[in-house]
């Protein structure tokens, strides 16, 4: 087993800025001490295809050098294997547009990061893990339906160059199509089906999506529970007034808002539907949620 990082460096993270500033960063590491590898990721997908060979060349810590779309990557490809037994430790050398999972620990970025992984400091942090029909997706920060993912797809196909404006520019363009629907789930040991028509649903591990937005404050990524936050059908005109209370996180406590601390979801849903799962959006049939707890061992 190696004791080096390997460095999966996504060069397309940032509107390119990896590509500019990763090389850079890395030799201030190995100036440091850290012993580390690097390699890019050529396309999408393909930052978990090298993690997991990677894997099975005996490599067991990681560093994602992009955005929370290559840490995912990476954990999937991983978690994904199997017969893995051992443990993985990750580290983040931030340079994405969004970084939203960082923020639980640290405003202070790159820097605070890069502190961690040459001091070691390091904390057990839970995984969630959606079981869809065709196999399962792991998520560090949040997966979310509704809106949110809603936004998610126009932000990625359309606005993603432009970072935090463009997820903005999302927001204002579905607000305007905004749709409001049921998706059938049912949580621990409720007895019920709830299909409740809302505006969104997340389910949380960390606090923050889209790089500011305070989704779910009070979620905790080291506890052992999945933070799930729903919003009931609210129309277009209080949206907007709520909007910017979803970034200081007091949306939580509007009368159309609820929170609850759980470990297991199930749903009935009747066709597949978009999730966004870390940033990135899938289409698929979902069947369950749940934690995994301290499954990853994070640079923080």
């Amino acid at each position: 087993m190696s004791d080096k990082f390997l460095a999966i460096v996504n060069p397309a993270a940032g509107g390119g800025r990896s590509a500019k500033l990763a090389g850079a960063e890395l030799a201030r590491l190995k100036q440091q001490g850290l012993r580390v590898d690097a390699i890019a990721s050529m396309s999408p997908g393909h930052a978990g295809q090298l993690a997991r060979e990677a894997y099975d060349q005996g490599y067991r810590r990681f560093l994602a050098v992009g955005g929370d779309g290559t840490a995912h990557e990476i954990i999937n490809g991983i978690f994904s294997r199997e017969g893995r037994t051992e443990r993985i430790e990750l580290g983040f050398l931030p340079m994405g547009t969004g970084n939203s999972f960082l923020r639980d620990f640290t405003d202070k970025g790159a820097e605070a990061s890069l502190e961690a992984v040459l001091a070691g400091r390091k904390r057990c942090v839970d995984l969630i893990r959606l079981t869809h029909a065709k196999g399962a997706i792991y998520s560090f920060n949040l997966l979310s339906m509704g809106f949110t993912a809603d936004v998610a797809v126009l932000t990625n196909r359309m606005f993603k160059p432009f970072g935090h404006l463009g997820y903005l520019l999302g927001v204002f363009v579905r607000v305007a199509q905004l749709k409001r629907r049921p998706f059938k789930l049912r949580c621990d040991g409720d007895a019920n089906w709830d299909d409740r028509r809302c505006l969104f649903l997340t389910f949380n591990n960390s606090k923050y999506t889209g790089g500011t937005m305070l989704i779910a404050p009070t979620a905790d990524a080291t506890d052992g529970f999945i933070e799930f936050v729903r919003w009931g059908p609210i129309g277009r005109l209080g949206l907007l007034k709520m909007l910017p209370r979803l970034y200081d996180g007091t949306h939580i406590s509007h009368p159309l808002a609820e929170t609850r601390s759980v470990k297991h979801v199930e749903f009935a849903l009747d066709a597949p539907v978009d999730v966004m799962v870390d940033g990135e959006v899938v289409t698929l049939n979902a069947k369950a949620l749940d934690i995994l707890p301290g499954a990853v061992d994070v640079y923080v």
